[in-house]
């Protein structure tokens, strides 16, 4: 299969992923104009944009656009300066760590699939819900009675399931990108929300289309039913923005108005709990830059089979590094250049470790 019809594939399943593209290139360097890498959200890579070293880099790189939500053209040079500090910036230089001296630009951009909403009922809420939302940018599946849908035109793009099969399709989703609206209005609300709970019970939104009181009742059911109440924290009912509206369309709107906002809600807090810049250590990097000093960052959780690379300070796969052995502790590399300039000097690359 071709990238081309990888990109179209993994775009229909709804997945999230970085596209890199070799932009510009200045020789020697293994990568072409117009080759390309698909990077997934847990690291994964597909396709060429470069050797090793390049490799890691466009991985680091990707991972924080699709953290960021953001493109970036990423400029691996071995003349990088003071353009490398900005970790938000829409350009950022790299220095280059391997032999070939080189220079390659790299565009990344963020493809994130559609969010899921899954709408559980048949009412004439779920069904404005789940028509409105199939035409936003949502995948929707409706679970319901299918002889509720009797006589009812729905969008072609939306899912109808039985909502007694509602566990094994939860099970098949991801909870950071699914949403779920529980209307049925008092005929399965129960039934459906021990299948949520036994299935997914932190979805991005939850929310139960019934009042105050009904809500409460709901939840007292379910903890006599052996589900505690603490099951869903994040439980909302009534489900929606309180617009003021009663009718059918407005609480639809309402509801996907919640959940719109939840969305900007939770990237706003993201980017407020990221330390603001620190011009001083901005100028630390660029003056250990241009004294070919590495910078390393302060210290992170590392993910299981990953390593930091002591040359670059980049975060590489342990199964695809190269390793070396020194005073008895095994440091891994991302080319066999990278270790050998290690090993000639590698007091130079471990002073900033301590």
């Amino acid at each position: 299969m071709d990238i081309y019809s990888r990109i179209a594939e993994l775009k229909q399943s709804g997945q999230s992923f970085a596209l890199a593209t070799v932009v510009s290139r200045q020789a020697p360097v293994s990568s072409h104009l117009g080759d390309k890498a698909i990077i997934f959200e847990d690291g994964r890579f597909e396709g060429y944009v470069g050797g090793a070293c390049s490799r890691e880099i466009v991985r680091k790189q990707a991972l924080e656009v699709l953290r960021l939500g953001k493109p970036r053209l990423v400029r691996i040079t071995p003349e990088a300066a003071a353009k490398t500090v900005l970790e938000h910036a829409d350009e950022v230089v790299i220095p280059m760590t391997c032999a070939s001296e080189g220079a390659v630009d790299v565009y990344i951009e963020p493809l994130v699939g559609k969010a899921r909403l899954l709408v559980v009922g048949g009412s004439q809420i779920a069904l404005t819900t789940a028509q409105i939302a199939a035409r936003m940018n949502y995948t929707v599946t409706l679970a319901c009675d299918k002889p509720e849908l009797a006589g009812v035109s729905l969008e072609s793009e939306i899912q109808v399931l039985d909502w007694r099969e509602l566990g094994s399709w939860l099970d098949a989703q991801n909870p950071a990108k699914t949403h779920i609206v529980v209307a049925s209005q008092g005929h399965y609300d129960e039934d459906a929300l021990m299948l949520i709970a036994q299935h997914m019970p932190r979805p991005a939104y939850l929310g139960l289309v019934a009042s105050r009181k009904r809500g409460a009742t709901v939840l007292d059911n379910l903890e006599m039913l052996g589900v505690p109440k603490t099951t869903f924290p994040q439980l909302k009912y009534p489900a929606g923005l309180d617009l003021g509206g009663r009718g059918r369309d407005e609480v639809a709107i309402s509801i996907l108005a919640e959940i719109i906002s939840l969305k900007h809600q939770k990237a706003a807090q993201e980017v407020a709990v990221e330390a603001p810049p620190n011009p001083l250590r901005a100028i630390e990097q660029v003056q250990a830059i241009a004294a070919d000093t590495p910078v390393v960052s302060a210290p992170t959780a590392i993910p299981s089979g990953m390593a930091i690379d002591p040359t670059s300070g980049e975060m590489i796969e342990i199964a695809k590094a190269v390793s070396a052995e020194y005073q008895g502790q095994i440091y891994y590399f991302s080319c066999p250049n990278c270790r050998a300039k290690f090993l000639k000097n590698p007091e130079k690359y471990l002073k900033d470790r301590a």
